[in-house]
């Protein structure tokens, strides 16, 4: 299913579902999923520029952008573990204002991230004599960032609106 199908998918799916529900979803399908692909990557990308370092298609700094992606990324998370996300299924949605803003803020960072990483793979293109490594490490990324789009669509689009729009 394409990504765009996905998110379509997700708008009917959790646009009624209970806060309690959106927020398992998004812990389980994104923020677990997320961790386990990045802890995967990070290796591959490193085994790959270390291996094809010679290659001129090799991306120089993928595993290091995949390294930063994943420290970014576990911080925003654990914000929205520990703060955003029991303050919403507490009930508490005027204090979340604030930290949702921020979360949203930090999005656009992480779209950033996408699309750099589709800089450094061209976008998500090995050249056409990669070993298998290198061809899962771009399939790989393309999953992950797929994933983070979904994930960042679910809760600016889906999630965050529902909550700001209490009372």
């Amino acid at each position: 299913m394409s990504l765009e199908n996905r998110m379509k998918q997700a708008d009917q799916q959790w646009q009624s579902a209970s806060y309690q529900d959106t927020i398992s979803h998004i812990l389980s399908r994104f923020h677990q999923r997320h961790r386990e692909q990045l802890q995967e990557l990070i290796p591959l990308a490193e085994k790959v520029e270390e291996r094809h370092a010679d290659h001129p298609d090799c991306s120089k700094g993928l595993a290091d952008a995949l390294k930063n992606a994943y420290a970014d990324l576990s911080s925003h998370m654990m914000k929205e573990e520990q703060i955003l996300f029991p303050m919403i299924q507490a009930g508490n949605y005027m204090m979340a204002r604030m930290p949702i803003q921020v979360m949203e803020f930090e999005h656009d960072e992480h779209g950033a991230t996408i699309e750099m990483l589709r800089t450094l793979t061209h976008n998500m293109t090995p050249p056409a004599d990669a070993c298998t490594s290198w061809r899962n490490l771009y399939q790989g990324i393309q999953e992950f960032c797929d994933d983070l789009q979904e994930h960042i669509h679910t809760e600016n689009n889906i999630l965050f609106p529902r909550v700001l729009s209490e009372q």
